[in-house]
């Protein structure tokens, strides 16, 4: 029996795989629900799991972050994503599994299969990890935005925020300059996820790199790199306040 444990801050997220597990995969026993990276720890040192399904998308700290939290990893880890840009080749060459929402159920079987054939030591596990977390990190510096005649290669810290335009997405740069491209906001919030961007409100999402002030309010605002203002929405404010106070740049 493989014990687990499921790291996702969506509650339907944990609910529906713990569900999946519990109907396809008997070999697995699901110990715990967690909803952030501070919880799994917990659960991590309580109940030593040999596996952990874990989100990389969530509020303050992506799973990525509990990789490099875990000094001594006992366990293997399946990643299950909502999104499908993160570095899937780097993932896999390193013996860690990666799931797609919606969760395909025979793709589910498939990844349990592989960790019950698995035999890793710690200091295996510890290596695996730190080449993936070394090209996660190296892969994510840029992202490819389309263009008339091809892919023009963008370095996230050069975006000061992207602002969403109906079906529009306008990159705003360091340089001055303004790209519009024809995707939708939620797919940047999904390449740009863990490197220290965040979503103000429905229409802007900001590089936290480059905010020079935050001024209170109802949700407040702030004060970007270029000098423009961003209004932040009411429900979003405690988590900007929260991301800022933790900032690493």
């Amino acid at each position: 029996m493989i014990t687990a444990i499921i790291v996702d801050d969506e509650e339907k997220g944990r609910i529906t795989l713990q569900d999946l597990v519990n109907k396809y995969c008997t070999s697995v026993k699901i110990l715990e629900l967690c909803d952030s990276v501070e919880e799994a720890l917990k659960a991590i040192d309580k109940h030593n799991p040999q596996l952990v399904f874990l989100d990389i998308e969530m509020p303050y700290e992506n799973g990525f972050t509990l990789l490099e939290k875990v000094k001594e990893p006992g366990f293997d880890v399946i990643f299950v994503t909502a999104y499908g840009h993160y570095a899937i080749q780097a993932i896999k060459s390193n013996a860690i599994d990666y799931l797609l929402k919606p969760i395909d159920v025979d793709e589910l079987k498939i990844a349990i299969d592989k960790v019950e054939k698995r035999q890793h030591s710690s200091s295996e596990r510890l290596k695996n990890f730190e080449s993936l977390l070394s090209a996660v990190k190296s892969k994510s510096a840029k992202i490819a935005v389309p263009t008339f005649d091809g892919l023009q290669m963008i370095r996230a810290e050069d975006i000061i925020k992207c602002v969403a335009d109906e079906c529009y997405t306008e990159i705003h740069l360091t340089d001055g300059k303004k790209i519009v491209v024809s995707k939708l906001l939620k797919e940047y919030e999904g390449l740009l996820s863990g490197l220290n961007f965040f979503r103000v409100h429905n229409s802007c999402l900001i590089n936290l790199a480059h905010v020079n002030r935050y001024v209170k309010g109802e949700g407040g605002y702030v004060i970007m790199s270029d000098g423009e203002n961003v209004e932040v929405s009411r429900r979003k404010k405690a988590e900007l306040l929260t991301k800022l106070s933790y900032l690493q740049i």
